[in-house]
């Protein structure tokens, strides 16, 4: 069986409803739920999923990865529970390695506590030890990249400009996820989610050749292939 790897990321509003739920303010207006929320970042229990990016690929045998699918799809197609269970479903269907960044901190335990929220059932998360933090299977490059210090940590952003790669998108950053949801800008977030994993999949054939997992021929074939998808 081919060995394949998913580069994922997920955007999050703050949930509302789930809020009000766990402070027993039921019943109260939108607006004060969000302001009894605060501004800060909130608790992970408290962010609503409200797109995934995706980049599947799978190894062939000369070394080389191919890009069998990437995409954003968000809750403008369908519900969240619809979206976290298609995206445990290809987790369990393929057993691929995780690929994140910032994902150990966010991502994962922000997608488990979502699951267990709607009642989706996820054994595929089990498959292997993706909640590791250590193990191979779930790769977080923001921690190690930094060898897990918090002092040499970089943000994606510049991390990749430094090595020459696009970066994040001008005109829309993290921070204004909610207020672009509000405008029903949720195509222009999924676009944003799908160039950070984009991103995310090329710093991490970087990382890959700089291990040795990747000789140069094998790095310069993949990132020929991501041009090819994408072009197509």
């Amino acid at each position: 069986m081919a060995e394949h790897v998913l580069v994922w990321d997920i955007e999050t509003v703050p949930d509302i409803v789930g809020y009000a739920r766990a402070s027993g303010m039921t019943g109260a207006g939108e607006a004060d739920v969000r302001a009894a929320m605060g501004e800060g970042f909130a608790k992970l229990i408290y962010h609503a999923i409200i797109c995934i990016g995706a980049v599947r690929a799978h190894r062939e045998p000369s070394g080389t990865w191919i890009v069998d699918a990437i995409g954003a799809p968000h809750v403008g197609e369908r519900t969240e529970k619809q979206l976290i269970a298609a995206f445990v479903e290809r987790i369990a269907e393929f057993k691929p390695r995780l690929v994140t960044f910032n994902g150990q901190s966010f991502d994962l335990p922000v997608l488990r506590y979502r699951a267990m929220i709607h009642e989706i059932a996820a054994p595929g998360l089990a498959a292997r030890p993706y909640f590791s933090r250590y193990a191979p299977d779930s790769i977080d490059l923001c921690d190690v990249l930094a060898s897990y210090s918090p002092k040499a940590k970089a943000a994606l952003d510049e991390l990749c400009r430094i090595m020459g790669l696009p970066g994040k998108p001008d005109g829309i950053h993290g921070g204004e996820v909610e207020r672009y949801f509000r405008d029903g800008r949720i195509v222009d977030i999924a676009a944003y989610c799908e160039s950070d994993v984009i991103n995310t999949y090329r710093l991490w054939l970087r990382y890959e050749l700089f291990r040795g997992d990747l000789d140069a021929d094998g790095f310069a074939a993949s990132e020929s292939n991501l041009a090819q998808f994408l072009e197509r």
